[in-house]
């Protein structure tokens, strides 16, 4: 059987989950309601962020797809996929037209010498333009420096969610059979006689971790043939081998493993029995062949520490609360969280490097819904030293919003250290490109969501580290900090809300040094948010009348990860996200600010 090895490449949210669902049911090998995004987080996000396998059979010939995650934070999970594929689906809304995360995966690919596919999406929208969306790519192809033969790539329009693919935007078409025929007619065969012949080559590309087998390793075979049992060699980029034995094999057919008993030349296995086994290593059959190539892993760019939860309200919600087991999750998770990097050289502080805000945001919350209960600090960029010079990690930020807001983020954006580099006109809206350093962006989300009136769309990407751009002075907003133990009285709240934004309602429990809001005016208040009202037997004209209670602004790990303070830290448990001061106390942050 012939086989063909493809990776579908988008920015986040222009479809490419939809789509290999749509392939996987007209191929007969899914069903409806089963989605490549199996992950709860996932499906609550609507966004991919575990690149996937799945396999699909179309005319005797075996098409393994890749899905890769859209989003920045996850940007090293889709460089390494594209190594083991030999050519990309490139998907692109045909209103948006290529976002950065288009770029960013185009130019990783190009690189590589793939020849992509251009599949324009989405043509049904009501503001879509296909011809505009073909030149944009074209035009995004040239900047990127595609060679003569990248450059005609073939074109395929698509409506994923209906499962229509068309090559002319007039012709009739009922499923996808116009892109499965592209995919056989421009991705090269990856299969092989000859290839099966020599010594086996097989390199892992991702990891995944099974309770009974342990490590698994996702990787594709170069050469030669892999067999349950079979004694290799796991060769590092720099010629140092180890030897194993592999256990068991699996093959994809549509999302689901088939064990097999051996695999051959061209396909993409998953394999168990090499506990050691890390992305990028060579396993062989033969010791004294050449190691491929190895692949390089992003580095981090934020980092933040893991603390034991020690609030007073420590225990009531977890059932993971020690050092130990928060130790054990942690390298559990670098198992197959390679963009991941852990210091464990402290017992009970563990500083956690990761590829951004989201990266570490799912981690805490994949941690809360296993059970376990963890404090952490302020997340901060990570600083390097090259040639003597200080460098930071820099973001290119590209935004599309209505006209009228425009002014507002420049200046927002300025401030923090970023600057304007080109902007145009995307119909009703209008598109800015900015570059400027990672920490400007940390916390500026939510004010984004504000100042464009949810309006606005936000993409980002890390392009690398630059020199350090200075000190940036971002407007930060006090916390509002209880000074008492007890359940919050709507009386105390409502006279408190008029001095800010509050993070809870009536009826919920705070501790001494519980941030429960922000002040706007940016000073540090400490108040009683149990105190109520004060009664007496005389009775005045309007003064029981009921009080008017705003909604509160419900706090969630990212929502927490960009407001908290450098003396703050975010408390996360199973039931309750919730920040801090580090010294609970009022006479205890007094003495430690004198310390400093």
């Amino acid at each position: 059987m012939e086989i063909r090895n493809i990776a579908i490449i988008a920015h986040v949210d222009h479809g490419k989950t939809t789509l290999t669902d749509a392939l996987m049911r007209q191929t007969g090998v899914g069903q409806e309601g089963v989605s490549m995004d199996s992950n709860a987080l996932e499906l609550e996000r609507g966004i991919t962020i575990y690149s996937k396998n799945a396999a699909v059979f179309f005319r005797g010939t075996k098409i393994n797809i890749v899905d890769t995650p859209g989003h920045a934070d996850f940007g090293s999970e889709v460089e390494r996929v594209l190594r083991s594929i030999d050519s990309v689906l490139l998907l692109v809304d045909a209103q948006e037209g290529p976002m950065p995360q288009t770029r960013f995966v185009l130019k990783k690919s190009l690189e590589l010498g793939l020849k992509p596919i251009v599949v324009i999406n989405k043509i049904d929208k009501t503001a879509a333009d296909p011809a505009r969306c073909e030149e944009q790519v074209l035009e995004l192809f040239m900047e990127l420096g595609a060679n003569d033969k990248q450059l005609d790539f073939p074109i395929v329009y698509a409506i994923g969610r209906l499962g229509i693919a068309k090559l002319e935007l007039k012709e009739d078409s009922n499923d996808l059979t116009p892109l499965l025929e592209t995919i056989l007619k421009y991705v090269p065969c990856a299969s092989n006689s000859e290839l099966e012949k020599r010594p086996l080559l097989l390199q892992p590309f991702n990891l995944a971790y099974d309770n009974f087998m342990g490590r698994l390793a996702i990787g594709r075979i170069y050469q030669g043939i892999v067999s349950a049992g079979q004694k290799v060699f796991i060769k590092k980029s720099d010629g140092e081998s180890r030897s194993g034995s592999i256990t068991k094999i699996f093959t994809f057919s549509g999302l689901e493993r088939t064990e097999s008993q051996q695999a051959v030349a061209g396909d993409i296995v998953l394999i168990a029995g090499l506990s050691d086994i890390y992305i990028g290593e060579t396993i062989t059959s033969d010791e004294n062949v050449e190691p491929l190539p190895a692949i390089a892993i992003d580095e981090p760019t934020i980092t933040l520490s893991f603390l034991v939860n020690n609030s007073p309200f420590s225990g009531k919600e977890g059932n993971h609360v020690t050092s130990r087991e928060i130790r054990e999750y942690l390298m559990r998770e670098l198992e197959v969280n390679v963009g991941l990097k852990v210091d464990f050289n402290s017992l009970d502080n563990f500083k956690v490097s990761g590829r951004g805000e989201l990266h570490i945001e799912i981690l805490l919350e994949n941690m809360r819904r296993s059970g376990y209960e963890v404090q952490v600090s302020q997340p901060h960029v990570i600083f390097k030293e090259e040639n003597g010079i200080k460098i930071e990690p820099f973001e290119e930020v590209i935004v599309d919003t209505p006209g009228e807001y425009k002014g507002v983020i420049i200046e927002r954006l300025g401030s923090r250290g970023f600057f304007l580099k080109s902007m145009n006109d995307n119909q009703e809206n209008e598109r800015l490109y900015f570059e400027g350093p990672t920490r400007g962006l940390l916390g500026y989300k939510n004010q984004f969501v504000i100042d464009t009136k949810g309006l606005g769309i936000l993409s980002s990407r890390v392009i690398g580290f630059r020199p350090y751009a200075g000190e940036i002075r971002k407007k930060s907003v006090g916390s509002m900090t209880s000074m008492e133990d007890g359940k919050a009285i709507g009386y105390a709240l409502w006279s408190l809300q008029e001095r800010g934004i509050l993070y809870i309602g009536p009826g919920t429990q705070v501790y001494n040094g519980m941030v429960i809001g922000n002040t706007s005016k940016g000073e540090e208040m400490s108040v009683n948010p149990t105190k109520g009202k004060h009664l007496t037997n005389v009775r005045a004209a309007y003064s029981d009348d009921a009080i008017d209670l705003t909604p509160f602004y419900e706090l969630t790990i990212g929502k927490g990860l960009e407001f908290m303070g450098e003396d703050e830290y975010l408390e996360i448990t199973p039931k309750s996200v919730r920040l801090r001061k580090k010294y609970l106390t009022k006479q205890d942050r007094a003495k430690a600010r004198r310390q400093k």
